[in-house]
């Protein structure tokens, strides 16, 4: 049984008003604003039973609009890095928006972090609408989504579905900024994360793949659960103060896949998190300093953990990739997202 609740619109500066709702299933809740699909909220019981909010979040419209992190958003129509901001199809040569170095960093700088998206209530969750219209950001086609939340026991399901009138490239992903000790925890170094996945990307200095390798004996590998304290400890991460680099999943049947697991020590939370995305972003907040979140705190350079399922970034430049042939999304085809994030707690 989940429980719904309307909360208090915001009204949004821009123009309109910014939906609020929460939902509880007894075991884990999570508030849902209709501005960027955010996840504002999600709490998770600890070891002892008590549920605190586990993801980093604002208290009004005015301050999501203001970050520059993607806190708790759905980040497209393309997440993570296009190269050079542009991308060719068919013949038919493409400019996007650049917002980071000199890439297409989530799909621009107005992606669907920033847009109103419309709200409804399913029987275990919410479902997200949003239309994007053709040339948006530079992308090509009319392109229709459909986002869901929903609970299940001790699991969050992301699904996220996209369509289009022309070939486009579609990758979303959920950005939240995870810390199991409760959202005023100040780091995340005690935090532990272990990684299924046997390969990762290399990168260029803006964050562009440029090789596969594998994890095997590197500064990436995670195979064992270890402490998040390294990534300021390893060579390999120093370039960019910690992880923000692309797990390469062997999943060519777009299964949901184990990826790995967070979990933190002190209040016994885990997050297991399956997909069935071929790449999966772990970034450790190495550029949070400064960003105004709830209460009026300001944070801190790895306060948190994101996970970030996705498809390979520059896919639509560098064919060669895994799932790079099904990244551009004809009028024919459907694009399809699913990710299941388990909590427990031990």
């Amino acid at each position: 049984m989940v429980r719904f609740s309307v909360l208090e619109p915001w009204q949004d500066p821009r123009g309109g008003e910014i939906e609020r709702v929460r939902i509880d299933n007894g075991i884990i809740a999570l508030e849902v604003l209709s501005l960027g699909g955010i996840i504002r909220s999600l709490w998770t019981p600890d070891r002892n039973g008590e549920r605190k909010n586990i993801v980093l979040g604002c208290d009004s419209a005015e301050d999501y609009l203001a970050q520059q992190v993607h806190l708790g958003a759905v980040a497209g129509r393309y997440s993570n890095r296009i190269a050079n901001g542009a991308m060719e199809y068919q013949g038919q040569r493409y400019s996007l928006s650049v917002n980071q170095a000199t890439n297409c960093l989530h799909g621009g700088a107005e992606g669907f972090n920033r847009k109103l998206w419309q709200l409804g209530t399913l029987s275990d969750g919410v479902r997200l609408t949003l239309k994007s219209p053709d040339g948006d950001m530079g992308f090509p086609g009319n392109c229709t989504v459909q986002l869901d939340y929903r609970l299940v026991g001790n699991n969050l399901y992301v699904e996220m579905l996209a369509s289009t009138d022309k070939a486009c490239p579609i990758s979303l992903t959920q950005h939240s900024y995870f810390n199991l000790d409760g959202n005023r925890s100040d780091t995340n170094t005690e935090h532990t994360l272990q990684v299924d996945a046997k390969t990762y990307l290399t990168m260029n200095d803006v964050g562009v793949p440029t090789a596969i390798e594998s994890t095997q004996g590197s500064d990436l590998d995670m195979t064992v659960a270890t402490p998040m304290s390294v990534q300021t400890q390893r060579a390999a991460l120093a370039a960019t103060k910690g992880f923000d680099h692309c797990y390469v999943l062997d999943n060519p049947g777009a299964d949901l896949q184990r990826f790995g697991c967070l979990a933190s020590p002190n209040s016994g939370r885990s997050m297991t998190v399956y997909t069935n995305q071929p790449g999966v972003q772990v970034y450790g907040a190495n550029f949070l300093q400064g960003t105004v979140a709830k209460k009026q705190r300001v944070l801190a350079d790895h306060q948190a953990v994101c996970i970030e399922p996705q498809m390979l970034p520059d896919s639509p430049n560098q064919p060669h990739l895994p799932g790079a042939s099904n990244v551009w999304i004809t009028p024919e085809s459907v694009y399809h997202h699913i990710t299941r994030y388990q909590f427990d707690a031990k």
